[in-house]
């Protein structure tokens, strides 16, 4: 059997969602922009879906607009924000996710903005004073600041940003892709223009996600053709995605204290093994620090070793999948770990966790990591 320890990349989709989505890829399959009963059955239940999102996150169902994912999301708001608003300085921080990155330095690229990035320390926290200090000396800007890292765990204030970006009539995007039905939001409250999601991170369906626009913010459409999403998203709807992220965001609310609390202790149990265990390993930015970081990830920092210099591959071939940083990202040097200037000498692991790990999977886990070490000293 093997075991999955890379939920940040992608989790188990739930049971109940499967359940849920099922009827419509077999009975319900009319295409809603149809205005005969098939169409209208499936209109209706996306119209549903819309409302049971907003309703969670204390929105407006106008406010949610579905796309393909998070990248599409993050995508649509800052070109949107840019080019509907005229915006021609951008802030942002050097750990964001690509599909905030790469967008911004293409648009730099072409001339369309100024690039900032807000100053960070070694462990990656953000200096807010950097931030008021760059949105002082532009005109109006774009904020884009993720609510927690998808590598090495760090939660940012989204907050305190988002009073700082009020206070200067900033634009404000966060990208909430590893945290929207891991933490509560109150989008009511929060001050962000624009928040992106994705299912597959919360046990929904991949392929589907949704862009929070808030009332009165101009949106410009990536994608021409039909009047779907009101008509700032032409295509016809991924109608059993939908369906299955409201299915399950709704069972990621109810189910949320009990979640967050079996899960850290998951997290806590696989920090306390791998110091005792394995002795020399760090642990990356604010990843081991429970109020500072995502209660879902873990990313470790351990020796080389000459008899399994690939750690990842190792423990692929025993049965036990991890990543070393983004999936986004295989392949390449993690572009968030240099902005830490973690120790590039060493094997950096990526653990993430989900309600459907048990304490087995991580006390093997570390055993497995241990031997490697174990052999050495032999």
């Amino acid at each position: 059997m093997r075991i999955y320890l890379d939920n940040a990349a992608t989790t188990q989709l739930d049971s109940e969602v499967f359940t849920t989505i099922t009827p419509y890829l077999l009975e319900f399959f009319g295409n809603p922009s149809s205005h005969h009963e098939h169409g209208r059955q499936v209109k209706s239940a996306i119209e549903q879906a819309r409302q049971t999102i907003a309703g969670l996150l204390n929105a407006s169902p106008n406010e949610i607009i579905f796309t393909s994912g998070g990248t599409e999301a993050d995508n649509t708001a800052i070109l949107s924000s840019v080019r509907s608003h005229q915006i021609k300085h951008v802030i942002t921080t050097p750990f964001e996710h690509h599909a905030v990155l790469h967008t911004l330095e293409e648009l730099q690229k072409q001339g369309e903005i100024k690039l900032s990035f807000i100053n960070i320390d070694s462990r990656g926290n953000l200096d807010i004073d950097h931030l008021e200090t760059l949105l002082q000396n532009n005109t109006r800007s774009l904020v884009s600041v993720m609510h927690a890292n998808n590598e090495i765990g760090n939660l940012n204030d989204i907050e305190l940003i988002g009073e700082v970006c009020c206070s200067y009539r900033a634009i404000f995007h966060s990208d909430t892709v590893q945290t929207i039905g891991h933490y509560r939001h109150d989008l009511s409250k929060l001050k962000t223009h624009f928040i992106a999601a994705s299912a597959h991170k919360f046990h929904g369906p991949k392929g589907v996600g949704f862009l929070y626009c808030r009332d009165g913010v101009q949106l410009s459409r990536l994608l021409h053709g039909g009047s779907q999403e009101r008509k700032l998203r032409a295509g016809t709807e991924n109608i059993h995605g939908i369906i299955g992220l409201a299915k399950a965001l709704e069972i990621a609310y109810r189910d949320i204290d009990e979640h967050q609390k079996y899960i850290q202790t998951l997290k806590n149990r696989m920090i306390y093994k791998l110091q005792e265990q394995v002795g020399d390993v760090y642990f990356n930015g604010n990843s081991a620090i429970a109020d500072k970081s995502l209660y879902t990830v873990l990313s470790a920092s351990l020796p080389v070793n000459a008899n399994a210099f690939d750690l990842l591959a190792y423990l692929d071939q025993n049965n036990i999948s991890v990543s070393g940083g983004s999936a986004c990202s295989t392949g390449s040097a993690s572009h968030v770990l240099q902005a830490i200037n973690a120790d590039a000498s060493r094997n950096t692991i990526r653990f993430s966790f989900s309600k459907y790990n048990t304490a087995a999977e991580i006390d093997h886990a570390v055993s497995v990591l241990a031997a490697v070490y174990d052999s050495v000293a032999a």
